[in-house]
């Protein structure tokens, strides 16, 4: 059969999910009677990741296999090292395994802002930050004794879970393991099924059409707007089109990721996996710390558990920082930062990094100065109102900053 016709790349297109469902239906036919075909999810998802590593990405095929070859070998090694009869607990092997799992994804960050040219193979693959994650936090959970055993069947399943390779959400892997191992009762998966159906459904709206609205129809008229104010010298006229284009980057930001995610989540369901979702109505936040507990909420959890908190820990043992407010804010500090490096090695990323510690430490300051003062601060509707008008101003900024296009107008006057 012949898919050159169909774009295979993950969620690109509706006709891609024909394939995906029909690929599905003997899934779902087992789990509705109680049985997890666990031979025939492997085979779903390696026809499909071939299918995308087919072709003119064939070298990030190659990639992907040698990088799990890595992986695997540094994973049960480590494990094997934990588990060993008397075997020492030395920190300086554990944060050897955890410099090595990164280095792959440090490689490829550094590589691909090369000049053009410059590197003669193709570096890196599609999902290679969201294996990386979940490879460290295996290797982080087998050091705090969480994970006792790693099952090389599950563990390879769990890297390369097809729904989720390309864009997240990024799971656990006991989480995910308790899932696997057990097929779900059929009430339970009727229940899946209509959240899975639901899922798919909002992320066509939010991808296809609410993301193409703001993404492919405006934004692009927007930006060429703005570029012509700046070079005509339009002074407020080109701050009204870079407010425009603030506001429309943020809602094209968020619907097509989260159509992403409620596609990832949804084929999840209707495996019997119960994927995490992504976004919880990140703009009702009433401040910037509620806005990361809402948004790409996986990866905020997964930065905030094996970074800021190890971090704080860490300093807090070793007499580092004694005052606490400034070690969390050393804390937020480092956390930002990677997470700036991690989008890319551009001044645009990691400024955006830098402004929402900037932001968060404000944020910590006022929440602190609130309850101090919780007698004379009046807390009511327009207050609540008020907040989540302000902290959207707040996130749109940073979306202004994280786009890249204070950049563009910037050479383009110049």
């Amino acid at each position: 059969m012949n898919f050159n016709f169909i774009n295979l790349q993950p969620y690109s297109n509706p006709q891609y999910f024909i394939w995906l469902l029909i690929a599905l239906i003997p899934m779902i036919i087992g789990l509705y009677n109680g049985k997890r075909f666990k031979t025939y999810e492997a085979i779903f998802s390696l026809v499909f990741l071939f299918l995308i590593f087919d072709a003119s990405h064939w070298q990030q095929g190659v990639n992907l296999i040698l990088y799990l070859v890595f992986e695997f070998l540094l994973t049960f090694a480590y494990e094997r090292y934990r588990t060993k009869k008397n075997s020492p607990n030395k920190t300086w092997v554990f944060c050897l395994a955890v410099i090595l799992a990164i280095l792959p994804l440090t490689a490829v960050k550094i590589l691909t802002v090369m000049p053009a040219g410059t590197v003669p193979f193709v570096v890196g693959f599609l999902g290679i930050s969201y294996i990386t994650f979940k490879n460290v936090q295996v290797i982080m959970e087998i050091r705090d004794g969480a994970i006792k055993k790693v099952e090389p069947g599950t563990y390879a399943r769990f890297l390369l879970f097809f729904p989720t390779i390309s864009s997240g959400p990024i799971d656990r892997y006991r989480r995910f393991k308790k899932d696997f191992d057990k097929a779900p009762t059929r009430d339970q998966y009727i229940t899946d099924l209509q959240y899975a159906v639901r899922y798919l459904f909002q992320g066509f709206l939010y991808k296809f059409i609410l993301g193409w609205l703001f993404g492919t129809y405006w934004l692009p008229k927007i930006s060429q707007a703005a570029l012509i104010a700046g070079n005509a010298a339009g002074g407020l006229k080109l701050s009204w089109w870079v407010l425009a284009y603030m506001y429309c980057y943020t809602m094209y930001l968020f619907f097509d990721f989260a159509g992403y995610s409620l596609f990832a989540v949804s084929i999840s369901y209707f495996m019997g996996i119960h994927t995490p979702m992504n976004f919880n109505k990140p703009f009702i936040s009433q401040n910037i710390k509620d806005f990361w507990n809402r948004w790409h909420m996986t990866l905020s959890f997964w930065f905030r558990d094996y970074i800021y908190m190890r971090f704080t820990f860490f300093a807090m043992k070793k007499k580092l920082i004694k005052n606490r407010i400034r070690l969390s804010q050393v804390s937020y500090l480092l956390l930002f930062l990677i997470m700036g490096f991690w989008h890319g090695l551009t001044w645009y990323y990691i400024t955006y990094g830098l402004y929402q510690c900037i932001a968060i430490i404000i944020n910590d300051y006022w929440l602190r100065f609130k309850r101090k003062h919780k007698k004379t601060i009046p807390s009511n509707k327009f207050t609540k109102w008020f907040a989540i008008f302000i902290t959207f101003q707040v996130i749109c900024f940073g979306m202004l900053i994280f786009s890249g296009f204070l950049s563009q107008l910037w050479f383009g006057w110049h």
